[in-house]
């Protein structure tokens, strides 16, 4: 088998992959902040008048 790495396509590419991997960051860094959104509204309340 002959096995030939094209080397300016894999440069021409990386633009490419370099876009959908900031795309998946900025999808995660959205759904983390909705549940930190979402658990600082819906979250169990501290009472202060507690036991010690």
């Amino acid at each position: 088998m002959d096995f030939h790495i094209d080397f300016q396509a894999f440069l021409d590419s990386l633009p490419i992959m370099g876009m959908g991997m900031l795309g998946i960051f900025i999808v995660i860094f959205v759904v983390f902040l909705m549940i930190m959104i979402l658990n600082s509204v819906t979250g169990k309340k501290k009472e202060d008048g507690g036991d010690q």
